[in-house]
C-alpha cells in the first residue's frame, strides 16, 4: 500500500508537471484583433484548472503588456513573439525645443542609444521630393512657387516616412515637429501617435546668450562658441563667422514665434510629456532624457 501511494504521488506531480508546462506555453492566445483571451476554463479537472489558473496569474502582466503593444501597432502577439525579441517596444518620441535649447545635441545621443530613426521636415520634404512620390510632388510645386507647404501635405510627408520599414522596426525621433496644434491634432488624425514628447526648457535669456555667440568655421562647418567653447588655435579664431539670422534681433523674433505654439503643442501631449531643465549640462540633460524614455518603454 505504502508503494502504491508512492507511486501515486509520483504520478500526481508527473501530470501537475505537465500542465503547467502546457500552461506556461498554452495558457493564452490571440484573437483576431489581438486581444488576448484565456483558454485555462476548458479544462475538466477543478485541481487542474486551479493549477492552471494560478499558473496564468503569474504571466498574465508580461503576456498582456507584448499583446497590448503588439495590438497598438497592428500586430498580433504571435508576430510580437517571432520578430526574436518579444516584448520589446521599438521607441516613438517627438523631442522639442526652441533654437540653441541643444536639441540637435541630444538628438544625437538619442539616436546612437536607440537606434531610432532621426527625421526633421526639412530632410523628410526634401527626400520624399527627390523621390518623387505623390505628396513629394505635391510639396515640390508649393517650393517650387515660393510658398509654404500646407500642413496637410507635410503630414502627408511624414506619414508616409513613418511608415517605411526602418521606422517601423527600429522606431523614430521627431524632431521639433509637430510645430504647431493644428500640426499636432492633424498627425494624431493620421494615426501616429508617440510614447514620449520630450520637452527642453531653457529660459529665453540663456537662449540669446547661446545663439548670439555662436560662431562657425567655414572650412570645417564645426560650431564654436565665443563664451562656452571658443576655439584655442588664433587662426581658426580669425576665420569664423557669425551667421546672419545669429543677432540678437533675429533671434527674439524666432523665440516670439516659437512660444506661439509651443504651450498648445505640449497640450496635446501632457499625458506622454517630459520636460527638461535644459541648462544643465548635456550629460545631465541626456541622463534625464534616457531615464524617462527607459520608462514608457519597460
Amino acid at each position: 500500500a505504502q508503494h502504491k501511494s508512492i507511486a501515486d504521488e509520483a504520478k500526481m506531480k508527473s501530470v501537475l508537471a505537465l500542465l503547467l508546462l502546457l500552461t506556461s506555453a498554452d495558457a493564452f492566445t490571440t484573437t483576431p484583433s489581438g486581444s488576448v483571451r484565456s483558454t485555462a476554463t476548458t479544462t475538466t479537472s477543478s485541481f487542474s484548472r486551479t493549477s492552471i489558473v494560478l499558473e496564468a496569474s503569474r504571466n498574465k502582466d508580461k503576456v498582456a503588456s507584448r499583446s497590448k503593444w503588439a495590438a497598438s501597432r497592428g500586430y498580433g502577439l504571435a508576430a510580437a513573439d517571432d520578430s526574436g525579441d518579444a516584448g520589446k517596444s521599438v521607441p516613438r518620441l517627438i523631442i522639442a525645443g526652441a533654437p540653441a535649447s541643444g536639441k540637435g545635441t541630444q538628438c544625437e545621443i538619442i539616436k546612437e542609444k536607440y537606434g531610432v530613426v532621426h527625421l526633421s521636415t526639412g530632410d523628410m520634404l526634401r527626400a520624399a521630393v527627390a523621390a518623387g512620390t505623390e505628396v513629394g510632388n505635391q510639396a515640390k510645386d508649393f517650393m517650387d512657387a515660393g510658398k509654404l507647404v500646407p500642413d496637410e501635405v507635410i503630414i502627408g510627408v511624414v506619414k508616409d516616412r513613418l511608415d517605411e520599414s526602418d521606422c517601423v522596426e527600429s522606431g523614430w525621433l521627431l524632431d521639433g515637429f509637430p510645430r504647431t496644434p493644428a500640426q499636432a491634432e492633424a498627425l494624431a488624425d493620421a494615426g501616429v501617435s508617440a510614447d514620449c514628447f520630450i520637452f527642453l526648457n531653457v529660459p529665453d535669456d540663456v537662449l540669446v546668450e547661446r545663439v548670439v555667440g555662436r560662431r562657425t568655421d567655414p572650412e570645417t562647418g564645426k560650431i564654436y562658441h565665443m563664451t562656452f567653447s571658443p576655439p584655442e588655435d588664433e587662426e581658426i579664431l580669425a576665420r569664423l563667422e557669425q551667421r546672419s539670422d545669429d543677432t540678437e534681433e533675429k533671434v527674439k523674433v524666432r523665440l516670439e514665434q516659437f512660444h506661439a505654439n509651443v504651450d498648445a503643442v505640449k497640450g496635446s501631449y501632457t499625458d506622454i510629456s517630459v520636460e527638461v531643465d535644459g541648462t544643465k549640462s548635456p550629460a545631465d540633460v541626456s541622463t534625464t532624457i534616457v531615464e524617462a524614455i527607459d520608462a514608457v518603454l519597460a
